[in-house]
């Protein structure tokens, strides 16, 4: 926030009490020692300030998104949707406090209010009207599935596989559920996907803030696995993972989750999935936010990566596993536009080029989005695929 603000005259106890009570309660743990700034992605991006460690003060204070002057509160309103939800802060808080959180709770009260950014507010609209963030016709949900001969899910199929909204209906994003499905039949494993009845997992709804819309969405979900038998779910997003996996639960979901580079390395390991041609590049991985940092799953992509002949597997030298930077996608990110001197996704992209590599390869389709996107306006002769991709390009 502002440091000239004066919060001894801006101090607003009802305002805290109500952000407490929506998740904030991290507050009365911080002590203000400044290493969520330095682990923040923001911090990187060299022309801008982004004080993390303010968020609990001021929240203690009742002073976030407090101010009764327009341009004043634009600007509040501006850092508080910032935040990518990477959560790299709360990896390095001594006493692990979730910014994110603290932060969700006074976008859950902007929300109430009807103060968030306009192409926020349409995006969980269109959620809610539609199924997908994008507008688009549910009866095109499965248009990406056409020619494959993908079944519909029937009760006793094995997995129901859920490829997220991006790989639905985003064109560069499809192939990935293509090269999915791909795998999954070479394989032999039995799977449908809901085809017209899916509807987003509502992740990207919770992040922005919209909290009552997204618990309509997780227990209408909820009601359509169940209605048709739903035990095991096989997704590519790892937005829909952490998700279906952590956040269902809370509203009676009773089904497992696994992301796709889970299985396939089970796969590969069971000797079920045989890779039989070479791929000779340089690779060098990104781990997504979602995928390591908040559900631990490092081990597996590079496992699958590793066990491609030929491949040279890089690495992002002290910036990999938990301390990979975020490609500026979560929390909302994926729909907001920042001058081009202020994206974090700039920052990881060189970091990852720097490698020396042909491939980056990604586990996340809005990884994939950020980077295939940012890449179109840069002189590089780099290429970014999804591992699913790379699987189905050896078989």
């Amino acid at each position: 926030m502002k440091d000239k603000k004066n919060l001894t005259t801006e101090i607003n106890p009802e305002i805290r009490d109500i952000l407490v009570e929506m998740g904030a309660e991290d507050i009365y743990k911080c002590y203000q020692c400044g290493k969520c700034t330095s682990a923040c992605p923001w911090f990187q991006v060299e022309i801008y300030d982004y004080p993390v460690y303010k968020f609990s003060l001021e929240t203690a204070l009742g002073a976030v998104a407090s101010s009764e002057d327009k341009k004043e509160l634009e600007k509040e309103i501006d850092l508080i949707y910032r935040c990518v939800g990477c959560e790299a802060c709360l990896d390095q808080c001594p006493h692990g406090i979730s910014t994110p959180n603290i932060l969700r709770a006074a976008r859950r009260l902007l929300v109430d209010f009807g103060s968030y950014p306009e192409i926020l507010k349409s995006t969980v609209q269109k959620i809610h009207n539609v199924g997908n963030p994008f507008g688009e016709h549910r009866e095109n949900r499965a248009d990406w599935a056409k020619g494959l001969n993908v079944p519909d899910y029937q009760q006793g199929m094995e997995y129901l596989y859920f490829p997220c909204c991006l790989p639905a209906y985003e064109t560069r994003n499809q192939k990935i559920a293509q090269a999915t499905v791909g795998i999954l039949q070479k394989c032999k494993v039995s799977f449908g996907i809901l085809g017209v009845k899916e509807t987003c997992c509502g992740e990207v709804i919770r992040r922005i803030g919209a909290e009552n819309i997204f618990e309509e969405v997780t227990k209408s979900n909820i009601k359509e696995f169940e209605n048709s038998g739903v035990k095991k779910v096989l997704v590519t997003s790892p937005h829909c993972f952490t998700t279906f996996k952590n956040e269902y639960p809370d509203f009676g979901a009773d089904f497992e989750v696994q992301h796709t580079t889970q299985y396939f390395s089970h796969l590969i390991d069971t000797g079920k999935l045989k890779i039989d041609k070479s791929f000779y590049k340089k690779v060098v991985y990104h781990d997504p936010c979602t995928l390591g940092r908040k559900n631990k799953i490092y081990e597996e992509p590079r496992n699958i990566l590793k066990n491609i002949l030929g491949l040279e597997f890089l690495e992002v030298e002290n910036f990999n596993r938990n301390l990979s930077v975020c490609c500026g996608a979560g929390s909302g990110g994926l729909w907001l536009e920042w001058e081009k001197e202020e994206r974090i996704v700039n920052v990881r992209l060189k970091q990852l080029m720097d490698t020396g590599a042909d491939i980056i390869a990604v586990t996340c389709p809005y990884c994939l989005q950020m980077f295939e996107e940012t890449l179109k306006s840069m002189d590089a002769d780099i290429k970014v695929m999804d591992i699913s991709e790379i699987i189905f390009e050896c078989l």
